[in-house]
């Protein structure tokens, strides 16, 4: 360890880059480089994910036999005991490649998974709620019979949760929109009709499945209400003052296109449910208009982020103080439709007494500064803090307390020589809690419903792999390069734009998860580049050689024409489907004529007025030599927390 401090001391020592890495016949002229900025440093979590996704993405057979070369070397150092054969130690990281055994002849369980919401079974591994038959059968077999699952997930669920790997199912993606359909046109319960909690990915605007909400519902048994809730607020930089109110009336625009307003529509909140930011007004907003007068049900097209919102409800005070002990949370995947089937938590009843306390409580909370904070705060706080711009705190008024247990102390279970691994003590199972009949006789339940897959995306035609790089995690940091005519701008290889025409020099903003590429090269080498390049590092994404090509679609042209507003304000986002989007800015009335390029069978969108018109702004000084400049990442903002005025 002595002899490794001075490395680590050394690197710690080492300055930040602050020039672009050229790769691949990078020039001085910026016209055919991958622009990547060390000065933009990713946070440790972030880029150990990003570490970890990349070497599993670019890991190549010559690698895999160097890697396994290295580790026998490393194992001959090691001492006897820690390499003889037999001794199990855990592969971190290994992936079980095959699904779990079926058993057909064993009959349903009629239990529903704790993830999902899939019934659980072991009849097919690719039907939703498939468990591996000898998993399956030690649960339900056992004294309490099929109530022995409660509380397990299917497979598919376990897949994603440990591993973010998505198992293929058979399902169409029209058995979502039924299952769906078939909860809202429900008989109304306690006289009332439901309220619809439509969460909207504010980073897909225009909302692509908002325009088939209204063919969803019965006409004979009309909903209560509407609430459109935007999400993830959270990973868009603050472009300018004001920032959020341009964003909410963008999405009050998407509701009016969509042929929701007046009476059924309740009111239009910006959230992120990751981070928590805008949760409790939107809690103290359900309780002040709703109450707890009827059902409610989340509704959104796929990755909208609403098993996330239902999990962060689960904790809060919309939930009944016993149910987070009851109900297990929903899994949370970028993989699309990860919801399969309907899951609810009981709503609280909000009294005047609980609504006062609440509002103490958030008082209190108002008034502290960060200082103040326990340390468990203090580390949730930032690690949110690296996970997006916006962050709020999300607490619980009515938490039950908890009686204190006995610890059982077994001796035996610490006395192992230095020669073996300790063995796990078998522990009787935990008898789960349950509601009792007066708890939900009168409930009013919220329900978390299947995604609705969302038509011509990109994402439709991305592996698993694929899908994490493109879909942003953590807070977006945008990317600006400045472009004269006759140039060309890769967003990976899922989307391209050409400058065609035009006087003068333009800005391109790219709004994207900050693991796609940008490449930048001159518009005769721009079909080259694809044809040499898609598949490979240089671009990322598809990923997987030739043979990824092959059945990957080819990119499809679509002519744009704009005029400049101002230089330091966009004049549209051209939407590269659910890549992400380029933001345009050209001088006062400058005529342009761009070309771009998206996957076959995919939507390109051109949107006017862009979503966050002053993006361009947010960036660092230019890279003398090259078309880019520095990039900036704005600092976080923590919603009800007093600032200490330190600067």
């Amino acid at each position: 360890m002595l002899r490794l401090a001075p490395v680590f001391l050394g690197r710690l020592a080492r300055p930040r880059a602050w020039a672009p890495v050229l790769r691949r016949g990078g020039t001085a002229s910026g016209e055919e480089e991958l622009f990547v900025f060390p000065e933009y440093e990713q946070e440790p979590d972030e880029a150990a994910a990003a570490a970890a996704t990349a070497a599993a993405a670019t890991a190549t057979a010559a690698a895999t036999a160097a890697a396994a070369a290295a580790a026998a070397a490393a194992a001959a150092l090691l001492p006897r005991r820690e390499r003889e054969p037999g001794r199990e130690r855990r592969k971190r990281g290994s992936v079980v490649a095959e699904a779990g055994r079926p058993d057909p002849s064993v009959p349903l369980s009629g239990v529903s998974c704790s993830g999902c919401g899939a019934e659980l079974h072991c009849r097919d591994s690719a039907a939703p709620g498939f468990m591996p038959a000898e998993k399956f059968r030690s649960l339900s077999e056992g004294p309490d019979g099929a109530a022995g699952l409660r509380g397990a997930v299917c497979q598919r669920c376990w897949m994603l949760a440990h591993y973010g790997r998505a198992l293929r199912l058979e399902l169409p993606a029209e058995q979502h929109r039924l299952v769906v359909s078939a909860a809202l046109r429900r008989p109304p319960r306690h006289g009332r009709g439901p309220l619809l909690l439509y969460l909207l990915d504010v980073l897909e605007l225009p909302d692509p499945v908002l325009s088939q909400l209204p063919a969803l519902l019965d006409p004979d048994a009309p909903v209560a209400g509407l609430l459109v809730v935007g999400n993830k607020v959270d990973l868009l930089p603050a472009d300018s003052p004001g920032h959020l109110g341009r964003l909410r009336k963008r999405v009050a625009e998407a509701c009016a296109q969509a042929g929701l307003r007046g009476a059924p529509l309740v009111d239009i909140r910006l959230v992120s449910a990751k981070t928590g930011f805008g949760m409790e007004g939107l809690v103290s907003r359900l309780q002040r208009s709703w109450k707890c007068t009827g059902d409610v049900y989340l509704l959104g097209a796929t990755n909208s982020g609403k098993s996330t919102l239902f999990n962060t409800l689960l904790r809060s005070d919309y939930c009944k103080s016993r149910a987070p002990d009851i109900i297990d949370r929903a899994t949370v995947s970028s993989w699309p439709g990860t919801t399969l089937n309907l899951l609810k938590f009981p709503i609280i009843n909000p009294t005047c007494d609980r609504i006062f306390r609440r509002q103490e409580r958030l008082k209190e909370e108002a008034g502290k500064t960060e200082d103040q904070l326990s340390n468990e705060e203090k580390k949730l706080l930032n690690s949110l803090k690296k996970q997006g711009y916006l962050v709020g705190r999300v607490g619980r008024t009515f938490e039950r307390q908890k009686s204190s247990s006995v610890i059982d102390f077994d001796p035996d279970a610490l006395s192992y020589s230095i020669d073996e691994d300790p063995k796990p003590t078998s522990k009787k199972r935990e008898q789960r809690e349950d509601f009792t009949y007066n708890e939900v006789k009168d409930a009013r339940w919220c329900y978390d419903t299947p995604g609705i897959v969302k038509e011509n995306c990109v994402l439709n035609l991305l592996t698993d792999k694929e899908v994490k790089l493109v879909l942003p995690t953590t807070a977006i940091v945008p990317r600006t390069f400045i472009l004269k005519p006759g140039m060309v701008l890769f967003l990976a290889a899922l989307g391209r734009v050409d400058y065609l025409e035009g006087e003068k020099s333009v800005w391109f903003s790219v709004v994207a998860s900050n693991l796609l590429p940008v490449h930048v090269t001159s518009l005769s080498n721009a079909d080259a580049v694809y044809k040499k390049h898609a598949d490979y590092e240089l671009l990322k994404v598809p990923m997987g050689g030739e043979e990824r090509m092959k059945d990957f679609p080819p990119l499809v042209p679509q002519d744009i024409t704009l005029k400049g507003i101002s230089t330091t304000e966009a004049v549209a986002d051209i939407k590269l489907s659910s890549a992400g989007w380029v933001a345009v800015t050209a001088p006062p009335e400058e005529k342009l004529l761009l070309r771009a390029y998206t996957p076959q069978g995919t939507t390109l969108v051109v949107r006017e007025p862009p979503l966050l018109p002053h993006i361009s702004t947010v960036r660092g000084s230019r890279i003398p030599g090259t078309a880019a400049y520095r990039t900036k990442k704005p600092p976080s903002l923590v919603e009800n927390l007093k600032t200490t005025g330190r600067g």
